[in-house]
C-alpha cells in the first residue's frame, strides 16, 4: 500500500537523486504531508475493585490492564512483571498471595532432608560395624581343635564354655614380668579354669579348682596324633593342660564330669592386665584387707578401682586365704563378673577410643577353638555379665574332701549338677 498522495505516485527516481537541469537552484518546496493510520481502539481499563484486575504494565499494549492514558503508546517495555499474582499461582485473575512476590526459592523439604540424613547415618554405621567385625575376627587366634577330642559326651541344651586363665607370658617384656610378678618360667600352665553354661534359665559359672583330683583318660595326642590308653592315673586338673595342652584338658573335663564342652577360651596374664587398663580399671568392693608377697597383692578393705597390675594380683592370690584355691576361685568369679559388667556399658561400646583398645588388648592374647565365632564370643561375654545378676549363679565344683593335698569332688552332687546343666534346668546344687 502506498502512503504517497495520488499526485506523487509518479517515478520518484526522475525527481530525486539526479540533481536539477537548471543552473539556478530550485526554490523551496513544501514537503508532502504523510498521515499516520489511526490508532486502534483501546480496551477499557478494569478498576481494581472489579473482577480480573491486573495491575501489570506492558506499555499500553492491548489486553494488559491500565495504560497511562487511552491511545498512548510509549513504545517502551522493560519485560518486568509487577503485581500481586500470588507467587507461582498468580497471574491474570489471581488474587491471593504476597504482594510483590515474583519467584523465590522453593520451601525447604525438611522431611526429605531428615530421611536422607538418617539413611546416611545408617550406611555409615553399617560400614563401620562390618569393618570392625572383620578387623576383630582377623585377630582371633583359633588354635584349639576340638575335633581331636575323642569319646565325647552327648550335647545337651544350652552352650558350655571352658574358660581358662593361663600363666602364659607370651609377648611380655622383662619389665612387664617383673612389674606383674609373673616370674619367667618357660611354657604355660593353667592358673584358673571355669565352666560357663549359658541357657534359658540364666547363666551358671562353675569354677574348677586347679588342685582338683581327676583321672587322665585315654586320649589322642594333639600334635602327634598318637593314641594314649587310659591307665586310671590320678592327677591335679592343671596337670592335664601341662601334659598335652587344651585338647587334653577338654578331654579330661568331659570325662570326669560327663558334660560336653562346646567352646574353649583362653587368655594369658598380659592380655588380662591390658584389658583392665584399657577400660580404665575395675571397681571392686573388697570385704577384708589382705596381702600376698608372691602375687604382689596389698589391698585395703572397701570399694576401690583396680588397675591391670592390681587386678592380676587380686585373681592370683591364694596363700593369703584360709581356703586357699577355693577362696581364690571365688575372687576370680567376682572379678570376671565385675569386669564384664563394667565393660559392656554404653560408655565403652559407643566410645571408639575405649572400644578399640579394649578389643585389641583382649583379642591379641585370646586363644579360642576353631569353631568359635565373634557372635559366640559376645554371647559368652554377656552371659558372664549376667552371672551376678538376675537368674545368674556362680559356684565352685562341689567338694567332698581332700586326698594328698588334692581336692576330691563330691560325685553325687557333681552328677546332679551336670544333669541340671544338660537339661538346662535351674541349678539347685550348692558348691563350696
Amino acid at each position: 500500500m502506498n502512503d504517497w498522495p495520488d499526485r506523487r505516485t509518479g517515478d520518484r527516481s526522475e525527481r530525486y537523486g539526479r540533481g536539477s537541469a537548471s543552473p539556478q537552484p530550485e526554490s523551496a518546496r513544501a514537503m508532502p504531508h504523510i498521515q499516520r493510520r489511526p490508532a486502534p481502539p483501546q480496551r477499557p481499563t478494569v478498576p481494581p475493585q472489579s473482577q480480573g484486575y491486573d495491575d501489570r504494565y506492558q506499555g499500553g499494549q492491548p489486553g494488559y490492564g491500565n495504560s497511562p492514558e487511552p491511545g498512548y503508546d510509549s513504545g517502551y517495555n522493560t519485560g518486568q512483571v509487577y503485581g500481586g499474582g500470588g507467587g507461582r499461582g498468580g497471574g491474570r485473575g489471581g488474587g491471593g498471595g504476597d504482594a510483590g512476590y515474583v519467584q523465590g526459592r522453593p520451601p525447604v523439604d525438611w522431611r526429605r532432608r531428615i530421611k536422607l540424613g538418617a539413611l546416611t547415618l545408617v550406611v555409615v554405621l553399617l560400614v563401620v560395624s562390618v569393618s570392625t567385625y572383620f578387623w576383630a575376627d582377623g585377630k582371633l587366634k583359633r588354635e584349639v581343635d576340638l575335633a581331636k577330642v575323642i569319646e565325647r559326651p552327648e550335647a545337651g541344651d544350652g552352650t558350655n564354655y571352658l574358660i581358662v586363665g593361663s600363666d602364659s607370658r607370651e609377648g611380655m617384656s622383662a619389665e612387664d614380668k617383673k612389674r606383674l610378678r609373673t616370674g619367667s618360667a618357660e611354657g604355660k600352665r593353667t592358673d584358673s579354669m571355669m565352666i560357663l553354661h549359658d541357657g534359658s534359665n540364666g547363666p551358671t559359672l562353675v569354677s574348677l579348682p586347679r588342685d582338683s583330683q581327676v583321672e587322665i583318660p585315654s586320649f589322642k595326642g594333639s600334635e602327634s596324633g598318637k593314641m594314649f590308653p587310659g591307665t586310671g592315673r590320678q592327677v591335679k586338673l592343671n596337670a592335664a593342660y601341662a601334659e598335652d595342652g587344651p585338647e587334653l584338658l577338654v578331654r579330661t573335663v568331659e570325662f570326669n564330669t560327663g558334660l560336653r564342652i562346646d567352646h574353649y577360651v583362653e587368655i594369658g596374664f598380659g592380655g588380662f592386665a591390658q584389658i583392665v587398663d584399657a577400660i580404665g580399671g575395675v571397681e571392686m568392693d573388697i570385704p577384708k584387707a589382705f596381702k600376698d608377697k608372691k602375687s604382689g597383692a596389698d589391698f585395703q578393705a572397701g570399694k576401690q578401682t583396680l588397675n591391670g597390675e592390681q587386678s592380676l594380683a587380686f585373681v592370683r592370690t591364694r596363700y593369703a586365704f584360709a581356703g586357699s584355691d577355693l577362696d581364690r576361685t571365688k575372687n576370680q568369679q567376682k572379678f570376671l563378673a565385675a569386669l564384664a559388667s563394667q565393660t559392656a556399658t554404653p560408655s565403652t561400646i559407643l566410645n571408639p577410643f575405649k572400644l578399640y583398645p579394649t578389643m585389641g588388648a583382649g583379642l591379641d592374647t585370646l586363644i579360642v577353638d576353631k569353631d568359635m565365632s565373634l557372635w559366640s564370643l559376645a554371647n559368652m561375654f554377656f552371659a558372664m555379665k549376667g552371672v551376678t545378676g538376675g537368674d545368674g549363679t556362680s559356684m565352685n565344683m562341689p567338694i567332698s574332701g581332700s586326698s594328698g593335698g588334692n581336692l576330691v569332688w563330691d560325685k553325687a552332687k557333681v552328677k546332679q549338677l551336670v544333669q541340671q546343666l544338660k537339661n538346662d534346668e535351674k541349678v539347685t546344687v550348692k558348691g563350696n
